[in-house]
Protein backbone atom coordinates (compact mmCIF):
# COMPACT_ATOMS: atom_id res chain seq x y z
CA UNK A 1 0.00 0.00 0.00
CA UNK A 2 1.75 2.53 0.72
CA UNK A 3 5.25 4.71 0.19
CA UNK A 4 5.92 6.57 3.67
CA UNK A 5 6.60 9.86 3.89
CA UNK A 6 9.98 9.77 5.03
CA UNK A 7 11.33 8.48 2.03
CA UNK A 8 10.10 10.77 -0.57
CA UNK A 9 10.97 8.99 -3.55
CA UNK A 10 8.13 8.53 -6.26
CA UNK A 11 5.06 7.23 -5.76
CA UNK A 12 3.88 8.60 -2.22
CA UNK A 13 2.62 7.24 0.15
CA UNK A 14 1.80 6.42 3.71
CA UNK A 15 2.70 5.43 6.98
CA UNK A 16 2.32 4.81 11.02
CA UNK A 17 3.87 6.52 13.35
CA UNK A 18 7.24 4.82 13.48
CA UNK A 19 7.89 7.65 10.16
CA UNK A 20 6.00 10.76 10.52
CA UNK A 21 6.43 13.17 12.38
CA UNK A 22 3.07 13.59 15.03
CA UNK A 23 0.66 16.49 14.63
CA UNK A 24 -1.15 17.80 17.62
CA UNK A 25 -4.12 18.52 15.32
CA UNK A 26 -6.38 16.30 12.87
CA UNK A 27 -6.83 17.49 9.35
CA UNK A 28 -10.40 16.89 9.15
CA UNK A 29 -10.41 17.05 5.35
CA UNK A 30 -7.95 14.42 5.15
CA UNK A 31 -9.68 12.55 8.41
CA UNK A 32 -13.04 12.74 6.97
CA UNK A 33 -11.98 11.20 3.60
CA UNK A 34 -9.89 8.72 5.66
CA UNK A 35 -13.01 7.42 7.60
CA UNK A 36 -15.00 7.49 4.50
CA UNK A 37 -12.42 5.17 3.01
CA UNK A 38 -12.27 2.71 5.88
CA UNK A 39 -16.22 2.00 5.36
CA UNK A 40 -15.47 1.97 1.92
CA UNK A 41 -13.54 -0.91 2.31
CA UNK A 42 -15.22 -2.67 4.73
CA UNK A 43 -18.20 -2.83 2.21
CA UNK A 44 -16.31 -4.77 0.32
CA UNK A 45 -16.52 -7.86 2.30
CA UNK A 46 -20.11 -8.07 2.46
CA UNK A 47 -19.88 -7.31 -1.39
CA UNK A 48 -17.22 -10.01 -1.89
CA UNK A 49 -19.76 -12.26 0.21
CA UNK A 50 -22.49 -11.89 -2.25
CA UNK A 51 -20.04 -12.14 -5.03
CA UNK A 52 -19.29 -15.12 -3.85
CA UNK A 53 -22.66 -16.38 -3.00
CA UNK A 54 -24.61 -16.15 -5.76
CA UNK A 55 -21.65 -18.12 -7.59
CA UNK A 56 -22.24 -21.59 -5.72
CA UNK A 57 -25.12 -23.85 -6.04
CA UNK A 58 -28.43 -22.94 -3.81
CA UNK A 59 -27.57 -25.60 -0.61
CA UNK A 60 -23.81 -23.83 -0.16
CA UNK A 61 -24.71 -20.20 -0.47
CA UNK A 62 -24.34 -19.65 3.33
CA UNK A 63 -21.43 -20.89 3.96
CA UNK A 64 -20.43 -19.72 1.28
CA UNK A 65 -21.18 -16.22 2.15
CA UNK A 66 -19.98 -17.34 5.83
CA UNK A 67 -16.53 -17.32 4.84
CA UNK A 68 -16.20 -13.76 4.12
CA UNK A 69 -18.49 -12.89 7.02
CA UNK A 70 -16.64 -14.94 9.24
CA UNK A 71 -13.35 -12.95 8.28
CA UNK A 72 -14.11 -9.82 9.78
CA UNK A 73 -13.99 -11.64 13.31
CA UNK A 74 -11.52 -13.37 13.31
CA UNK A 75 -9.06 -11.09 11.32
CA UNK A 76 -10.57 -8.30 12.64
CA UNK A 77 -9.54 -9.51 16.28
CA UNK A 78 -6.27 -10.51 15.22
CA UNK A 79 -5.39 -7.15 13.71
CA UNK A 80 -6.29 -5.69 16.51
CA UNK A 81 -4.11 -8.18 19.18
CA UNK A 82 -1.17 -8.20 17.05
CA UNK A 83 -1.47 -7.85 13.67
CA UNK A 84 -1.11 -4.34 13.23
CA UNK A 85 2.23 -4.73 15.45
CA UNK A 86 3.80 -7.26 13.77
CA UNK A 87 3.41 -6.00 10.03
CA UNK A 88 4.34 -1.67 11.07
CA UNK A 89 6.51 -2.54 14.02
CA UNK A 90 9.99 -2.12 14.18
CA UNK A 91 11.80 -4.79 12.36
CA UNK A 92 12.35 -8.08 14.05
CA UNK A 93 13.88 -11.53 13.75
CA UNK A 94 16.02 -10.62 10.72
CA UNK A 95 13.41 -8.44 9.34
CA UNK A 96 10.57 -11.50 8.84
CA UNK A 97 7.87 -9.25 11.20
CA UNK A 98 7.95 -6.43 12.90
CA UNK A 99 6.80 -5.42 16.36
CA UNK A 100 5.59 -2.37 18.34
CA UNK A 101 4.63 -2.59 22.31
CA UNK A 102 2.54 0.31 21.55
CA UNK A 103 0.74 -1.34 18.90
CA UNK A 104 -0.08 -4.67 20.88
CA UNK A 105 -3.66 -4.20 21.52
CA UNK A 106 -3.38 -0.27 19.91
CA UNK A 107 -2.56 0.18 23.90
CA UNK A 108 -0.04 2.89 23.00
CA UNK A 109 -2.02 4.68 19.86
CA UNK A 110 -5.13 6.63 21.39
CA UNK A 111 -4.00 10.13 21.38
CA UNK A 112 -1.31 9.21 18.55
CA UNK A 113 -2.18 11.74 15.74
CA UNK A 114 -0.06 10.97 12.51
CA UNK A 115 0.21 13.24 9.02
CA UNK A 116 -3.23 14.67 10.34
CA UNK A 117 -4.78 11.67 11.23
CA UNK A 118 -5.56 10.00 14.44
CA UNK A 119 -3.61 6.77 13.99
CA UNK A 120 -6.89 4.87 15.15
CA UNK A 121 -7.87 5.18 11.66
CA UNK A 122 -4.76 4.57 9.74
CA UNK A 123 -4.78 1.16 11.61
CA UNK A 124 -8.81 -0.10 10.65
CA UNK A 125 -7.94 1.20 7.31
CA UNK A 126 -5.07 -0.90 6.87
CA UNK A 127 -7.37 -3.81 9.18
CA UNK A 128 -9.96 -4.04 6.25
CA UNK A 129 -7.27 -5.14 3.74
CA UNK A 130 -6.13 -7.45 6.33
CA UNK A 131 -9.61 -8.59 7.12
CA UNK A 132 -10.00 -9.17 2.93
CA UNK A 133 -7.83 -10.93 1.72
CA UNK A 134 -7.74 -14.53 3.74
CA UNK A 135 -11.80 -14.07 2.78
CA UNK A 136 -10.44 -13.98 -1.31
CA UNK A 137 -8.96 -17.37 -0.58
CA UNK A 138 -12.38 -19.06 0.43
CA UNK A 139 -13.56 -18.79 -3.48
CA UNK A 140 -10.97 -21.35 -4.56
CA UNK A 141 -12.32 -23.87 -1.76
CA UNK A 142 -15.93 -23.21 -1.68
CA UNK A 143 -18.57 -26.00 -0.93
CA UNK A 144 -16.05 -28.16 0.62
CA UNK A 145 -14.49 -27.49 3.23
CA UNK A 146 -15.46 -27.50 7.16
CA UNK A 147 -16.12 -24.14 8.56
CA UNK A 148 -13.35 -25.01 11.52
CA UNK A 149 -10.64 -25.59 9.06
CA UNK A 150 -11.42 -22.45 7.46
CA UNK A 151 -11.10 -20.54 10.57
CA UNK A 152 -7.86 -22.08 11.40
CA UNK A 153 -6.65 -21.63 8.04
CA UNK A 154 -7.37 -17.65 7.62
CA UNK A 155 -6.03 -17.24 10.98
CA UNK A 156 -2.84 -18.92 10.52
CA UNK A 157 -2.51 -17.65 7.18
CA UNK A 158 -2.50 -14.23 8.38
CA UNK A 159 0.04 -14.33 11.04
CA UNK A 160 2.35 -16.81 8.55
CA UNK A 161 2.07 -14.87 5.36
CA UNK A 162 -0.20 -11.99 5.23
CA UNK A 163 1.32 -10.41 8.34
CA UNK A 164 5.05 -10.88 7.05
CA UNK A 165 4.41 -10.01 3.77
CA UNK A 166 3.09 -6.99 4.68
CA UNK A 167 5.57 -5.85 6.79
CA UNK A 168 8.13 -6.71 3.73
CA UNK A 169 6.60 -4.49 1.24
CA UNK A 170 4.68 -1.85 3.05
CA UNK A 171 6.89 -1.48 6.64
CA UNK A 172 9.26 1.85 6.44
CA UNK A 173 12.53 -0.92 6.98
CA UNK A 174 10.80 -3.52 5.48
CA UNK A 175 13.58 -5.43 2.73
CA UNK A 176 11.14 -5.15 -0.29
CA UNK A 177 10.38 -1.57 0.54
CA UNK A 178 13.68 -0.77 0.39
CA UNK A 179 15.03 -3.00 -2.80
CA UNK A 180 16.04 -0.94 -5.27
CA UNK A 181 16.05 2.62 -5.89
CA UNK A 182 12.11 2.91 -4.93
CA UNK A 183 11.49 -0.38 -3.58
CA UNK A 184 8.56 -2.86 -5.13
CA UNK A 185 5.61 -0.89 -6.54
CA UNK A 186 2.38 -2.02 -4.51
CA UNK A 187 0.10 0.89 -3.68
CA UNK A 188 -2.79 -1.06 -2.49
CA UNK A 189 -1.94 -4.87 -2.74
CA UNK A 190 -1.30 -6.12 -5.78
CA UNK A 191 1.24 -8.55 -4.16
CA UNK A 192 0.44 -8.25 -0.66
CA UNK A 193 -3.37 -9.00 -1.21
CA UNK A 194 -4.21 -10.21 -4.53
CA UNK A 195 -1.35 -12.81 -5.55
CA UNK A 196 -0.55 -14.02 -2.00
CA UNK A 197 -4.46 -15.04 -2.25
CA UNK A 198 -4.19 -16.21 -5.56
CA UNK A 199 -1.18 -18.66 -5.05
CA UNK A 200 -2.31 -19.61 -1.74
CA UNK A 201 -5.81 -20.30 -3.60
CA UNK A 202 -4.32 -22.23 -6.28
CA UNK A 203 -2.56 -24.76 -3.49
CA UNK A 204 -6.00 -24.88 -1.70
CA UNK A 205 -7.51 -25.71 -4.75
CA UNK A 206 -5.00 -28.32 -5.79
CA UNK A 207 -4.05 -29.71 -2.29
CA UNK A 208 -8.48 -30.63 -1.16
CA UNK A 209 -9.28 -31.44 -4.86
CA UNK A 210 -12.08 -30.56 -6.84
CA UNK A 211 -15.70 -31.01 -5.60
CA UNK A 212 -17.23 -34.26 -6.02
CA UNK A 213 -18.44 -34.26 -9.78
CA UNK A 214 -16.27 -31.69 -10.94
CA UNK A 215 -15.44 -30.70 -14.12
CA UNK A 216 -18.54 -33.28 -15.81
CA UNK A 217 -21.52 -32.35 -13.13
CA UNK A 218 -23.05 -29.02 -13.80
CA UNK A 219 -22.88 -26.34 -11.04
CA UNK A 220 -24.54 -23.71 -12.10
CA UNK A 221 -24.65 -20.10 -10.34
CA UNK A 222 -27.62 -20.11 -7.65
CA UNK A 223 -28.31 -16.30 -8.04
CA UNK A 224 -25.97 -14.49 -10.82
CA UNK A 225 -28.42 -11.55 -9.82
CA UNK A 226 -26.86 -11.30 -6.16
CA UNK A 227 -23.49 -11.57 -7.62
CA UNK A 228 -23.82 -8.82 -9.90
CA UNK A 229 -25.27 -6.80 -6.94
CA UNK A 230 -21.96 -7.62 -5.07
CA UNK A 231 -19.54 -7.14 -7.86
CA UNK A 232 -21.55 -3.37 -7.77
CA UNK A 233 -20.40 -2.87 -4.41
CA UNK A 234 -16.75 -3.86 -5.05
CA UNK A 235 -16.40 -1.24 -7.50
CA UNK A 236 -17.19 1.37 -5.73
CA UNK A 237 -15.44 0.10 -2.65
CA UNK A 238 -12.46 -0.27 -4.35
CA UNK A 239 -12.43 3.56 -4.62
CA UNK A 240 -11.61 3.69 -1.14
CA UNK A 241 -9.60 0.67 -1.70
CA UNK A 242 -7.04 2.20 -4.06
CA UNK A 243 -7.87 5.91 -3.73
CA UNK A 244 -7.75 5.77 0.20
CA UNK A 245 -4.06 4.07 0.14
CA UNK A 246 -2.57 7.42 -0.55
CA UNK A 247 -3.78 8.33 3.33
CA UNK A 248 -4.46 11.46 2.11
CA UNK A 249 -6.65 14.16 0.15
CA UNK A 250 -4.61 15.03 -2.89
CA UNK A 251 -3.86 15.16 -6.26
CA UNK A 252 -2.52 11.39 -5.56
CA UNK A 253 -5.91 10.60 -4.52
CA UNK A 254 -7.55 12.09 -7.72
CA UNK A 255 -4.98 10.35 -9.40
CA UNK A 256 -5.35 6.74 -7.83
CA UNK A 257 -9.53 7.06 -8.14
CA UNK A 258 -9.50 8.20 -11.48
CA UNK A 259 -7.39 5.18 -13.01
CA UNK A 260 -8.97 2.67 -10.54
CA UNK A 261 -12.51 3.37 -12.42
CA UNK A 262 -10.71 3.75 -16.00
CA UNK A 263 -9.09 0.67 -15.50
CA UNK A 264 -12.55 -1.59 -14.50
CA UNK A 265 -14.60 0.24 -17.07
CA UNK A 266 -11.96 -0.88 -19.63
CA UNK A 267 -11.41 -4.59 -18.11
CA UNK A 268 -15.52 -4.80 -18.30
CA UNK A 269 -15.75 -3.76 -21.98
CA UNK A 270 -12.82 -5.65 -23.07
CA UNK A 271 -14.57 -9.09 -21.64
CA UNK A 272 -17.83 -8.22 -23.37
CA UNK A 273 -16.53 -8.07 -26.73
CA UNK A 274 -14.20 -11.20 -26.26
CA UNK A 275 -17.50 -12.65 -25.52
CA UNK A 276 -19.70 -11.21 -28.73
CA UNK A 277 -17.03 -12.31 -30.67
CA UNK A 278 -16.70 -15.43 -29.30
CA UNK A 279 -19.75 -16.58 -28.32
CA UNK A 280 -22.20 -13.83 -30.38
CA UNK A 281 -23.66 -13.03 -26.88
CA UNK A 282 -22.36 -11.01 -23.52
CA UNK A 283 -23.13 -12.56 -20.29
CA UNK A 284 -23.59 -11.25 -16.93
CA UNK A 285 -21.15 -13.47 -15.36
CA UNK A 286 -18.03 -12.33 -17.99
CA UNK A 287 -19.37 -8.65 -17.52
CA UNK A 288 -18.76 -8.81 -13.69
CA UNK A 289 -15.83 -11.22 -14.03
CA UNK A 290 -14.25 -8.22 -16.35
CA UNK A 291 -14.76 -5.38 -13.93
CA UNK A 292 -13.19 -7.36 -11.24
CA UNK A 293 -9.90 -8.03 -13.97
CA UNK A 294 -9.92 -4.58 -14.80
CA UNK A 295 -9.64 -3.67 -10.85
CA UNK A 296 -7.23 -6.00 -9.68
CA UNK A 297 -5.15 -5.24 -12.35
CA UNK A 298 -4.90 -1.25 -10.97
CA UNK A 299 -4.85 -2.18 -7.53
CA UNK A 300 -0.78 -2.07 -7.71
CA UNK A 301 -0.08 0.90 -10.46
CA UNK A 302 -3.39 3.21 -9.64
CA UNK A 303 -0.62 5.84 -7.82
CA UNK A 304 1.93 5.34 -10.90
CA UNK A 305 -0.17 5.16 -14.41
CA UNK A 306 -1.91 7.38 -16.30
CA UNK A 307 -4.93 6.87 -18.03
CA UNK A 308 -3.72 4.99 -20.84
CA UNK A 309 -1.92 2.98 -19.05
CA UNK A 310 -5.61 2.21 -17.15
CA UNK A 311 -6.95 1.48 -20.25
CA UNK A 312 -4.06 -0.41 -21.12
CA UNK A 313 -3.60 -2.80 -17.86
CA UNK A 314 -7.58 -3.63 -17.82
CA UNK A 315 -8.21 -4.42 -21.39
CA UNK A 316 -4.58 -7.09 -21.22
CA UNK A 317 -6.13 -8.11 -17.77
CA UNK A 318 -9.61 -9.21 -19.32
CA UNK A 319 -7.62 -11.29 -22.22
CA UNK A 320 -5.03 -12.98 -19.82
CA UNK A 321 -7.70 -13.42 -17.33
CA UNK A 322 -10.15 -14.93 -19.56
CA UNK A 323 -8.14 -17.37 -21.18
CA UNK A 324 -6.52 -18.39 -17.41
CA UNK A 325 -10.13 -19.16 -16.51
CA UNK A 326 -10.65 -21.67 -19.68
CA UNK A 327 -7.35 -23.86 -18.16
CA UNK A 328 -8.55 -24.88 -15.26
CA UNK A 329 -10.73 -26.92 -16.87
CA UNK A 330 -7.80 -28.59 -18.97
CA UNK A 331 -5.39 -28.70 -16.17
CA UNK A 332 -8.56 -30.21 -14.07
CA UNK A 333 -7.77 -28.45 -11.00
CA UNK A 334 -11.27 -26.51 -9.13
CA UNK A 335 -10.60 -23.27 -8.38
CA UNK A 336 -14.17 -22.92 -7.27
CA UNK A 337 -15.14 -18.99 -7.99
CA UNK A 338 -11.80 -17.87 -9.81
CA UNK A 339 -9.66 -16.36 -7.15
CA UNK A 340 -6.30 -18.09 -8.90
CA UNK A 341 -7.92 -16.87 -12.29
CA UNK A 342 -8.55 -13.71 -11.81
CA UNK A 343 -6.96 -12.59 -8.38
CA UNK A 344 -3.34 -14.04 -9.02
CA UNK A 345 -3.38 -13.89 -12.64
CA UNK A 346 -5.08 -10.28 -13.09
CA UNK A 347 -3.16 -8.53 -10.43
CA UNK A 348 0.19 -10.72 -11.11
CA UNK A 349 0.09 -9.30 -14.36
CA UNK A 350 -0.40 -5.73 -13.31
CA UNK A 351 2.77 -5.66 -10.80
CA UNK A 352 5.15 -6.43 -13.43
CA UNK A 353 3.59 -4.63 -16.48
CA UNK A 354 3.03 -1.39 -14.82
CA UNK A 355 6.72 -1.13 -15.31
CA UNK A 356 6.13 0.16 -18.58
CA UNK A 357 3.26 2.87 -17.93
CA UNK A 358 5.26 4.86 -15.27
CA UNK A 359 4.90 7.94 -15.02
CA UNK A 360 7.79 10.21 -15.90
CA UNK A 361 7.93 11.83 -13.04
CA UNK A 362 8.18 8.80 -10.89
CA UNK A 363 10.84 7.14 -13.09
CA UNK A 364 13.27 10.89 -12.40
CA UNK A 365 12.80 10.57 -8.93
CA UNK A 366 13.34 6.93 -9.23
CA UNK A 367 16.73 7.65 -11.18
CA UNK A 368 18.12 10.50 -8.98
CA UNK A 369 17.50 7.58 -5.68
CA UNK A 370 19.12 5.49 -7.99
CA UNK A 371 22.14 7.83 -8.50
CA UNK A 372 21.14 8.87 -11.96
CA UNK A 373 19.83 6.25 -13.69
CA UNK A 374 16.40 3.67 -14.04
CA UNK A 375 14.65 2.01 -16.37
CA UNK A 376 11.19 0.26 -16.46
CA UNK A 377 13.28 -2.62 -16.86
CA UNK A 378 15.36 -1.97 -13.46
CA UNK A 379 12.18 -1.29 -12.31
CA UNK A 380 10.80 -4.99 -13.42
CA UNK A 381 13.30 -6.57 -11.94
CA UNK A 382 12.31 -5.04 -8.73
CA UNK A 383 8.86 -6.43 -9.14
CA UNK A 384 10.01 -9.96 -9.89
CA UNK A 385 12.00 -10.05 -7.02
CA UNK A 386 8.43 -8.73 -5.25
CA UNK A 387 6.60 -11.39 -6.82
CA UNK A 388 9.21 -14.30 -6.77
CA UNK A 389 9.08 -13.60 -2.58
CA UNK A 390 5.42 -12.87 -2.23
CA UNK A 391 4.40 -16.50 -4.26
CA UNK A 392 7.05 -18.33 -2.38
CA UNK A 393 5.98 -17.43 0.63
CA UNK A 394 1.96 -18.00 -0.29
CA UNK A 395 2.51 -21.55 -1.54
CA UNK A 396 4.86 -23.01 1.15
CA UNK A 397 3.09 -21.99 4.71
CA UNK A 398 -0.24 -22.46 2.38
CA UNK A 399 0.97 -25.98 1.89
CA UNK A 400 2.00 -26.53 5.20
CA UNK A 401 -1.11 -25.44 6.91
CA UNK A 402 -3.36 -27.43 4.30
CA UNK A 403 -1.67 -30.75 5.54
CA UNK A 404 -1.70 -29.89 9.71
CA UNK A 405 -5.41 -29.04 9.18
CA UNK A 406 -6.22 -31.88 7.34
CA UNK A 407 -4.30 -33.98 9.56
CA UNK A 408 -6.00 -32.65 12.85
CA UNK A 409 -8.77 -30.88 13.05
CA UNK A 410 -9.99 -31.72 9.24
CA UNK A 411 -10.19 -29.04 5.77
CA UNK A 412 -12.41 -30.93 3.79
CA UNK A 413 -15.86 -32.06 4.80
CA UNK A 414 -16.98 -35.88 4.28
CA UNK A 415 -18.72 -36.84 0.98
CA UNK A 416 -21.83 -37.29 2.72
CA UNK A 417 -22.16 -33.32 4.00
CA UNK A 418 -20.86 -32.30 0.60
CA UNK A 419 -23.51 -33.85 -1.10
CA UNK A 420 -26.52 -32.75 1.30
CA UNK A 421 -25.23 -28.84 1.24
CA UNK A 422 -23.07 -27.17 3.53
CA UNK A 423 -25.84 -24.91 4.62
CA UNK A 424 -27.61 -27.56 6.33
CA UNK A 425 -24.84 -30.12 6.93
CA UNK A 426 -22.57 -27.28 8.78
CA UNK A 427 -24.93 -24.84 9.59
CA UNK A 428 -28.63 -26.34 9.99
CA UNK A 429 -30.05 -23.51 7.90
CA UNK A 430 -31.29 -23.04 4.43
CA UNK A 431 -30.43 -19.92 2.57
CA UNK A 432 -33.90 -19.51 0.26
CA UNK A 433 -36.16 -21.90 2.95
CA UNK A 434 -35.91 -24.48 0.69
CA UNK A 435 -35.55 -27.61 2.14
CA UNK A 436 -34.56 -30.33 -0.64
CA UNK A 437 -31.06 -30.10 -0.52
CA UNK A 438 -30.41 -32.14 -3.75
CA UNK A 439 -32.29 -28.74 -5.24
CA UNK A 440 -29.62 -27.24 -8.09
CA UNK A 441 -26.93 -29.93 -7.43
Amino acid sequence: MLRYACRMVPGLLFAPATCLAAETTCDSGTTAWMMISVALVLLMIPGLAMFYGGLVRTKNVLSTMMHSYVALAIIGVLWVAVGYSLTFGKSILGGVVGWNPDYFFLSGIDSTIIDGIPEYITAMFQGKFAIITPALISGAIAERVYMRGYAAFIALWFLLVYCPLCHWIWAPDGWLFNYGAAGVVDLAGGLVIHVSAGASALVAAIYLGPRKGFPTKPMQPNNLVMTMMGAGLLWVGWFGFNAGSTLHSGLDTARALTMTQISAASGALTWLIIEALTFRKATALGFVSGILAGLVVITPAAAVVQPVGALTLGACSSILCYYALGMKMKLGYDDSLDCFGIHGVGSGLGVLLLCFFIRDSWMSDAAAAAGGSWTAFDQLGVQLVGMGATIALAVVVTLALCFAIEKTIGFRVDAQSEAEGLDQTLHGENGYGLTDSSING
